[in-house]
């Protein structure tokens, strides 16, 4: 009795060095026992509130467990939101019954209508939204104040010494709330879709703070929209027979992505590689790059898939946030498959609001030379602050000269901004914007790319590599030694592809498998600026990450040995086989992953109980000494 006491205790305590994750044992008794109440609850007749009320607690404790008295922060960013909303739509019908009021008695007092004038006043922008936009601001920016102090004050403090040489230091130690960007990102979402009339005001505080606080995905996505979700408050719970199926498969899906492939490839290889990469051949150091994307996808799509199994089970639908992104022929294709409810959030509260495919104002090339700013003052590298003033005063004269395509640039510029500041979210240092501005440049170059034909293809490919060839011996650099490889392998690729008879099945074939494998490469080189300012103290975040990241360049730009491939691979045989055997099944056609779903979920239930079992048996084999937490739990 004991025992249980104690163990009961140490559930119900917060415990920094034992958050509540999805592969613990802890979780799992916690949601059985969350499930219990939710069970009871829902058979009554004032299941709906009591049952969104039961579950914001549940979700209050969840986040106490995982960030203990952050979660008064989590309270803060909710009570915000739902207030504001709450005075946006008034202020919207006060002004409006006002307007229908004294209707009657002003179409009495006109004068005729040829000496109407509109008044002065009317030229201006009505009070009602005046109030609605400055309510608007003061929620957006609020929460960004919020996120930036908690996630940024590092990073602003590193590059205003960076710029300025001055030493100043944070007296205390800044921690990260786990989850902040997310929870964040819904409440803004929320705010502005409430200004702009896309929905109207949650009423219910027990209502709104189940929707911000959701605690299957709480911490690491996917990013909830309200109206997308907010509608499934209101509808009564209904679980199928098959749906149980479907959502059984999601979580027994997750944990094999997490546990059997992600932990394990980074326990047993990728982490290993980035602690020291100059201690590792160029074949390790690549190798290191292309498992971690597949590390990084099973990490994240592996929470994604039992929050969405999770949720399911109590009747609730979360958004689709991975559509094998893996098999993207292009940069543009993969940001639309990876990370999706980012992407939407992005393009909606960021793109859009900056011009789109309109145009772009002045706040769009402001933010780049800020971006470009930041990244001049960090480097402190000449040649790199000068070909940074290159690159803007080429965008200036373009912007000058070319009125014709003066719409081109302005997107470019947006879609460049959207790629930075994503970056910038996904981490407080010099890196991400880095990884951010690589996704970008690589979208805007496919967006060129796809525009001409295949001789200028060819040409542009030849000309590159007789340029790399001429710096190779000059400059002796392991970045130059790089490319040069890269784009000769281009050149080649480029060439065959040119050969081979054009419309031919075989020809789609072999460009689908080229391209797939070209985007797949450069989405993984990017990964070196994300992987290697992961799991590091904001503090020292910059510092860390530039170093590794200098360190794997200079290794797999440094000469190749070909004969130590085969015995490394039969060192490392078993992330190997993981990895080829995770690539397969993630190319596999959708069709068919969505039978075999189908087919799982409509097994009887002795069946799926016993494959559950085998299921678990199997992956806790996989279990390391210590449990890696979820990558995106940082974010």
């Amino acid at each position: 009795m004991s025992d249980l006491l104690t163990y009961l205790r140490q559930l119900l305590s917060f415990d920094s060095s034992h958050p509540l994750l999805f592969t613990q044992i802890h979780f799992w008794v916690f949601f059985l026992l969350v499930y219990a109440g939710f069970s009871l609850i829902v058979t009554r007749r004032w299941r709906l509130t009591a049952r969104n009320a039961y579950l914001f607690a549940v979700s209050l404790f969840f986040y106490y467990k995982t960030s203990g008295l952050f979660v008064l922060l989590l309270v803060f960013s909710t009570l915000l939101g739902w207030l504001l909303g709450i005075y946006m739509d008034r202020t919207k019908s006060e002004i409006g019954s006002r307007k229908s009021e004294g209707k009657d008695t002003a179409s009495n007092l006109r004068p005729p209508t040829s000496d109407l004038r509109p008044p002065t006043s009317d030229l201006r922008p009505p009070t009602s939204d005046l109030k609605r936009k400055a309510l608007m601001i003061v929620g957006v920016v609020v929460n960004l104040l919020m996120l930036g102090f908690f996630k940024y004050a590092y990073f602003f403090t590193d590059l205003l010494n960076s710029a300025f040489g001055t030493e100043y230091s944070i007296a205390i130690k800044i921690l990260l709330p786990v989850g902040i960007s997310f929870y964040t990102f819904q409440n803004i979402s929320y705010i502005v879709d409430v200004y702009k009339h896309k929905i109207s005001h949650v009423g219910n505080i027990l209502d709104f703070g189940f929707y911000t606080s959701f605690f299957p995905q709480l911490v690491a996505g996917p990013i909830l929209r309200a109206d997308q979700f907010v509608p499934q408050l209101y509808k009564p719970f209904h679980l199928s027979r098959r749906q149980f199926g479907i959502a059984l498969f999601w979580i027994l899906n997750g944990l094999v992505k997490k546990l059997v492939l992600s932990d394990y490839l980074a326990v047993n290889f990728v982490d290993r590689v980035f602690d020291n990469p100059s201690l590792y051949t160029p074949f390790e150091n690549f190798s290191a790059l292309m498992l971690y994307s597949l590390q990084v996808y099973a990490d994240f799509s592996g929470y994604t898939d039992i929050a969405i199994g999770v949720a399911l089970l109590m009747g609730f639908y979360l958004p689709l946030n991975f559509n094998s992104p893996y098999k993207a022929q292009n940069p543009t294709d993969f940001w639309r498959r990876w990370h999706i409810s980012l992407s939407h959030w992005l393009r909606d509260y960021l793109y859009i609001p900056l011009g789109g495919n309109r145009s772009a104002g002045f706040l769009s090339y402001f933010l780049l030379a800020a971006m470009m700013a930041i990244a001049a003052f960090r480097l402190h590298s000449t040649l790199f602050t000068v070909a940074i003033l290159v690159v803007a005063l080429g965008i200036f004269l373009r912007w000058l000269l070319d009125r014709r395509h003066r719409h081109d640039l302005g997107t470019n510029v947006n879609n460049m901004d959207t790629m930075l500041l994503g970056g910038l979210w996904h981490g407080a240092s010099f890196n991400f914007i880095t990884w951010g501005g690589l996704n970008g440049l690589g979208i805007l170059v496919y967006k060129w790319w796809r525009r001409q034909s295949h001789t200028t293809h060819l040409l542009t490919l030849a000309a590159t590599f007789g340029l790399l060839t001429l710096l190779k011996p000059r400059l002796d650099s392991p970045l130059v030694n790089m490319l040069h490889f890269i784009v000769l392998v281009c050149l080649v690729g480029y060439a065959l592809l040119y050969l081979l008879p054009q419309g031919a099945r075989a020809t789609r074939g072999a460009k689908t498998v080229w391209f797939t494998g070209l985007t797949f490469v450069f989405i993984s080189f990017t990964r070196l600026f994300f992987r290697s300012g992961s799991n590091l103290d904001p503090a020292t975040a910059n510092e860390v990450a530039w170093r590794t990241a200098s360190q794997m360049v200079a290794q797999i730009g440094s000469h190749w040995n070909l004969a130590q491939v085969p015995e490394i691979i039969g060192h490392y045989w078993m992330p190997f086989l993981l990895f080829l055997m995770g690539m397969v099944i993630h190319w596999l056609p959708v069709r068919f992953k969505r039978r075999y779903r189908l087919v799982f979920a409509s097994l009887p239930l002795w069946l799926l109980g016993l494959l559950t079992v085998v299921t678990v048996f199997v992956v806790y084999q996989f279990i390391t000494a210590d449990l890696q937490p979820f990558i995106y739990f940082q974010f």
